[in-house]
């Protein structure tokens, strides 16, 4: 194994990154993280788009280089995003923003799991490659597999080995569980949640190991679907898996569940709008409202829509920002403002928009009364 990078992010550490790498960022441009009080930018670097070729691992570590140097200090890929090569890339990005001065202690580094990685491509025949790759390894069976989506405690504890080493990197800053609502239809929201339980022990586990310093889930439905909705996932009951978990693995219910992503954009306000989650505290909340009162850290994904919102934007959200330059500036304006998110992400694979998202970090957020507005502007209730 190779030499792996000490350190993560820390208090004294991120306040030093927004006082210099960040200068340039205008005012509200840094996020708190929860009672560790880290200083995180609420605009983030995702890794999910670009083809698997050489040519985009190199524009995305120039990529991450250069943000890191410009006050952007939350990055986030995932095992499978590129068949494992968006988190090499990010590990070279960061490689290299070290050499040019910025701090392990200065970055938060986010990497999800569950998925299967296909280095090699996805194979012919997965069956063979399941009983090679996984079940030959011990690190699950054919029950614990849905689509290409793999819960078992082995499997997410490799993952996490795998992270840390195509990052360089000895401890991850956050290690989510990528959408495990895929499983809910095969299996039960009851059965899928024990899984997601036991999983969580590993996660404790390797937080207690150094491996990672906290760990959450990251979904696409879950956050955003109604409450009754099959897919529905409940962030008190999270929280109580979260705790049963510590308990078996440290003998006390002081858990480390600390992040959820769900996507967040002009289409997808669910996370916002839809009061779905009772918070335990006498009230229902949206799922980013009930996130804050339960001290969960959220991150936005899909914050471009795949490319839609760097071509058009809501007319409203064109009239209240019209300092910005363009469609994807607002996107990312819209997200970032919004209460309640800490970091939202935006995928850059090449230079397009990377100017976009450093353009919008020299931007002060929308106050909350302007923002509240764009909704009445829609027409939302």
């Amino acid at each position: 194994m190779s030499t792996l990078r000490p350190g993560y992010a820390t208090r004294q550490g991120t306040e030093a990154y927004a006082r210099t790498f960040g200068a340039g960022c205008a005012p509200g441009h840094y996020s708190d993280f929860l009672n560790w009080h880290l200083k995180l930018s609420s605009l983030g670097l995702g890794t999910f788009p670009g083809a698997a070729t050489d040519d985009v691992d190199e524009a995305y570590a120039e990529i991450v280089a250069t943000v890191a140097r410009a006050g952007i200090n939350v990055f986030d890929t995932a095992a499978h995003y590129r068949y494992g090569r968006s988190a090499r890339a990010l590990g070279a990005g960061l490689a290299h923003a070290f050499a040019a001065g910025v701090a392990r202690e200065q970055v938060f580094v986010v990497a999800k799991g569950g998925f299967l990685a296909f280095p090699e491509g996805v194979p012919a025949d997965l069956d063979a490659w399941l009983d090679a790759n996984i079940v030959a390894r011990g690190l699950g069976t054919r029950a614990d597999l849905a689509g290409r989506h793999l819960i078992s405690p082995a499997h997410l504890a490799a993952q996490i080995d795998a992270a840390r080493e195509a990052l360089g990197l000895a401890t991850l800053d956050a290690f989510l569980l990528d959408q495990p609502e895929v499983h809910i239809p095969a299996i039960g929201k009851e059965r899928a949640n024990r899984k997601i339980g036991a999983v969580f022990e590993a996660l404790e586990t390797a937080v207690r190991a150094a491996k990672i310093r906290c760990y959450g889930i990251a979904t696409f439905d879950g956050l955003r679907a109604a409450t009754d909705a099959p897919l529905f996932q409940s962030l008190t009951s999270l929280l109580g898996l979260a705790e049963r978990a510590a308990q078996a693995v440290a003998g006390h219910a002081r858990h480390a569940l600390r992040v959820v992503q769900l996507p967040f954009n002009q289409a997808m306000p669910e996370g916002f709008t839809r009061f779905s989650q009772a918070t335990g505290q006498g009230n229902v909340a949206s799922s980013i409202q009930a996130a804050r009162q339960l001290h969960l850290y959220v991150v936005a994904s899909h914050t471009l829509g795949k490319g839609l919102f760097a071509r058009e934007c809501a007319a409203a959200l064109a009239t209240a920002t019209p300092g910005l330059a363009n469609p994807a500036q607002r996107a990312l304006q819209f997200a970032r403002s919004t209460p309640g998110i800490g970091t939202c992400l935006a995928g850059i694979s090449s230079p397009a928009h990377l100017e976009d998202l450093l353009a919008v970090a020299r931007v002060v957020p929308l106050a909350k009364a302007e923002y509240l507005k764009l909704y009445a502007r829609a027409g939302e209730p």
